[in-house]
């Protein structure tokens, strides 16, 4: 058994795409080794900014021998006939078996093909790899027709410590890589994946990248617990610095106390996204007066000039940032709004005026339904809402909208609650993410999101596949988790249809009931996938669901959990299989007969006591379903449904349902009827699985 390793040595592939590429390299050449037969112990794929590494270890120095056979014309056919199949398998008539198939006697051809080479099977699917490798974007260099990530400089490629003549475009494969790009430039030769890999650490390359991830953020904690303070986690930066450097060094650099005043998140973004800094912070959370900065790069100064370095080019990003917050608080916020018009929204749906504008009139509708929210101030805070849109800040840190909002707010006098809302309105933008609780904030997320959600479907917009570019999935849960997780009485279809109302006439062709209804059920969907997440069972939300008229969500998942319940219980249980027995023999009957069985039940005809328990059980529990229901108290609702259960089971052990009578028939399958119906008003026990 013997191993292969293949380094594809490049100029810097971006950080975002190395994770996926060594997935892929690992993928597409396994699989192609299987596909030629060839069987391995162990794969496994490594990068770093300048190189994708792969090792399959245990692989065979041949592939296995294989014997094909091949079926040829019936003994006696024309000769021609047996020349043409003589030149396909290459053999003479000597060689050939003669065979009864039962069918006549037939010419077989045994072909048995020596195992190919692994060395030559191997240099095939590499090079079948590197063709069709799927770079999100890829270039071509100099005068070469192939495509890569970035520039090749060169292919390391060896299988029993042999070279394995691979060719891609310019450049053909050999023994020889090279270490860190300034520390250990030269070129060393390699026997095999332990030899590359300790003299890559010699030269400097720490190649795993899960061991530089874990250096990086070891290096972190612990230089920022030097200075007295803590490390502020930040996996997606940590993952993007992790493929920028070979060699981790993490070295502390000090923010001028000048830049301190300026608001924390634009320090903190600032840094993250043009100087890839980690941010420290204080005990009590807020931003301390230090980065940390990740170098590809061993010193002998303890990395002084490089701090000093990178120090001057915070304070000139610093500086810009500082310049934006101070020449934005020359402005109000509200004064900002005209600006709002010349920035669309979307080319059907009108400008982020126009937005802002019915998000304010639908805010100030929802206060209606939001315990604590008043009018004024919900339909303030809608209306500010979008405003830093057109601030020097946000056109800078599209990241911080609404964050710089809320500085701005408040700079200016603005309620609390209203600048709060400026800033929460966005969320929850994620599972992860929290639900805003604060009643102003409720409004204006609300308002944010249906708006979107009415116009896209309203101009048939809707996600399709895969496909969402309005992100109105996302904008659908939020709404779920902003009615469900406040306990919001919503009438979800009037408060589609007020939206829609809200755009000028002329606007949106559609029907409003129809958008309303179709983003009810848009909402079932989502909602069946955000409950599935939390173990609720599909079945019980179709089940509720399948009622219709249903667009209270608070009042919808009380209904499934009191069900859910219910089926939990040997009644309900036992109920449910009843229902089924129940409703088969009805459908079967009226199939049979090609009418309904629905109507009252004849009482004077009823005959044996437990039918006539069975319907004098019936009046009272439905009675009581009506109040429990009206109530909204679905616990009880089920505790009646529960009374049915003896009366049901001593129904089905003594009475015949198709007696000989045909009247006696006919009312007792009304009477089947009925406790379908009587259990139809809880939930549709037809969509139950289970």
């Amino acid at each position: 058994m013997a191993e292969l390793l293949l380094e594809i040595f490049s100029e810097e592939i971006p950080a975002r795409m190395q994770a996926r590429a060594a997935e892929d390299l690992l993928r597409m050449v396994t699989e192609g080794l299987s596909k030629n037969g060839l069987t391995f112990e162990a794969a496994k794929s490594y990068v770093t900014p300048r190189r994708l590494v792969l090792v399959v270890e245990g692989l065979p120095v041949a592939g296995p021998d294989v014997s094909e056979e091949k079926r040829g014309p019936r003994v006696g056919a024309p000769e021609q006939a047996m020349a043409g199949f003589l030149a396909s398998t290459g053999m003479s008539l000597d060689q050939l078996e003669q065979r009864d198939t039962g069918k006549g006697v037939f010419y077989f051809a045994i072909i048995n093909k020596k195992g190919r080479p692994t060395v030559e099977a191997a240099r095939d699917v590499i090079e079948t790899v590197l063709a069709d490798f799927p770079w999100p974007k890829s270039q071509r260099w100099g005068a070469n027709s192939v495509r890569w990530v970035r520039p090749l400089q060169s292919i390391l490629c060896l299988f029993d410590s042999q070279v394995v003549p691979v060719s891609f475009g310019p450049i053909t494969a050999g023994n020889v890589s090279r270490g860190h790009r300034f520390l250990a430039p030269a070129e060393f030769q390699v026997k095999d994946f332990a030899d590359y890999a300790a003299k890559l650490a010699a030269a400097k390359v720490m190649l795993d990248p899960v061991e530089r991830r874990h250096s990086i953020l070891r290096q972190a904690e612990e230089a920022a617990a030097r200075e007295g303070f803590a490390l502020r986690v930040d996996d997606g930066l940590l993952a993007e610095v992790t493929g920028l450097v070979e060699l981790p060094n993490v070295m502390v650099g000090t923010i001028d106390d000048t830049f301190m005043a300026v608001p924390q998140e634009v320090l903190i973004t600032s840094m993250r996204s043009h100087q890839k800094y980690f941010s420290a912070l204080k005990a009590d959370g807020s931003l301390a007066p230090r980065f940390l900065v990740v170098s590809n790069m061993e010193t002998t100064d303890d990395g002084r000039a490089v701090v000093a370095g990178n120090q001057r080019v915070l304070r000139a990003r610093l500086s810009d940032a500082a310049f934006f917050w101070d020449t934005d608080r020359k402005a109000r916020l509200d004064s900002r709004l005209p600006k709002l018009a010349e920035r669309l929204f979307y080319a059907k749906l009108g400008t982020m005026a126009d937005k802002v504008e019915r998000m304010a009139k639908l805010a100030r509708h929802l206060t209606a339904f939001v315990q604590g929210a008043g009018a004024d101030d919900a339909e303030r805070a809608a209306r500010l809402a979008k405003a830093d849109l057109s601030t020097e800040m946000v056109g800078e840190f599209p990241e911080l909208q609404g964050i710089m909002g809320r500085y701005y707010a408040l700079h200016d006098g603005e309620k609390p609650a209203v600048a709060d809302s400026i800033a929460g309105h966005y969320a929850p933008q994620g599972p992860s993410d929290a639900v805003p609780t604060a009643p102003l904030t409720i409004c204006a997320a609300l308002a944010d999101k249906i708006d979107s959600l009415v116009g896209f479907f309203a101009i048939d917009e809707k996600p399709t596949g895969s496909k969402d570019p309005f992100a109105l999935r996302r904008a659908a849960l939020g709404v779920i988790r902003l009615v469900v997780e406040n306990n919001l009485r919503l009438p979800l279809f009037t408060l589609f249809q007020f939206a829609h109302s809200l755009y000028p006439a002329g606007v949106l062709a559609s029907d409003p009931k129809m958008v309303a209804n179709d983003l009810l059920d848009f909402f079932a969907d989502r909602l069946k996938v955000h409950l599935k997440e939390k173990g609720v069972r599909h079945d019980l939300v179709n089940a509720v669901f399948a009622l219709g008229d249903e667009d209270d969500l608070v009042r919808l998942l009380a209904r499934v959990d009191a069900l859910a319940e219910f089926l939990r219980s040997d009644d309900g249980a036992n109920l449910l299989i009843a229902y089924r027995r129940a409703a088969n023999i009805v459908k079967i009957e009226e199939k049979k007969d090609g009418t309904s069985f629905a109507g009252p039940v004849d009482l004077s005809k009823l005959e044996q006591a437990e039918e006539k328990a069975l319907a004098q059980a019936l009046a009272p529990v439905r009675e009581s379903l009506a109040h429990a229901l009206k109530a909204e108290n679905f616990a009880d609702a089920m505790a009646a449904l529960a009374r049915l259960r003896q009366p049901v089971d001593q129904f089905f052990d003594k009475v015949t349902v198709n007696a000989d009578t045909a009247d006696l028939r006919v009312n007792r399958l009304k009477l089947l009827s009925e406790i379908g119906a009587a259990m139809g008003e809880v939930a549709d026990f037809a969509k139950v699985e289970g």
